[in-house]
């Protein structure tokens, strides 16, 4: 796949943390848990591919995220742990995917999860096979319209108000560790988004 990628993983490589660093990172969180950041061009566009989990479900019902999950005791490290997830969520083999860094990692409040990401591209017009058990839809958004749909936005969790960073395009809302790492990629990334208004800024750290 390195010929296929060529610049833009050369690109994407210098601003990211390293894969290894990042697996040196410590962050709260009682439970070890990795995701796939899956990124590919298409027409000049950088897109992400996310999961929709399904309504029904006990843990972040309906919630748009990466493909990810918990760290399985004897995989080799957390980035074994996202291309497995990534296989099982959506049908995408690790031979797929060329990891070319990560992202800072997070905790989730509510799950007690230390959230590891991992960037890695893709080939565009993949076939998805998404679970059964546990994605409703699988999606693939473009960066710019994704940065466009940035705001901090007042919403009701468990019955309380909070105001939090989110990312909207039409009826798909992202917000909690989904909507940090998004924030950390594009604050990395910046010119690499393809804004065709020219309007699309990073927001910044110091307003999250």
């Amino acid at each position: 796949m390195q010929s296929r990628h060529d610049h833009l993983q050369e690109k994407l490589s210098r601003v990211l943390l390293s894969a290894e660093d990042a697996l040196t990172l410590e962050v709260r969180g009682a439970i070890n848990a990795a995701v796939l950041v899956p990124l590919y061009r298409d027409q000049g566009r950088l897109h992400a591919v996310f999961t929709k989990r399904h309504n029904d479900l006990r843990r972040h019902p309906g919630e748009i995220s990466f493909p990810g999950g918990r760290y399985d005791e004897g995989e080799p490290d957390l980035r074994a742990t996202a291309l497995r997830e990534a296989n099982e969520e959506i049908g995408l083999p690790s031979d797929a995917v060329d990891i070319v860094g990560a992202l800072q990692p997070t905790a989730t409040i509510a799950t007690g999860y230390a959230v590891y990401p991992f960037v890695g591209l893709i080939a565009a017009g993949r076939r998805w096979k998404p679970s059964a058990g546990e994605v409703a839809e699988v999606l693939e958004l473009p960066l710019d319209t994704l940065l466009m749909g940035y705001a901090r936005r007042r919403l009701l969790r468990r019955g309380v108000p909070i105001r939090t960073d989110t990312y909207v395009v039409g009826d798909h809302l992202i917000w909690g560790a989904t909507a940090r790492i998004l924030a950390d990629l594009f604050d990395r990334i910046g010119p690499l988004v393809n804004s065709g208004s020219g309007r699309a800024v990073s927001p910044s750290r110091s307003a999250r």
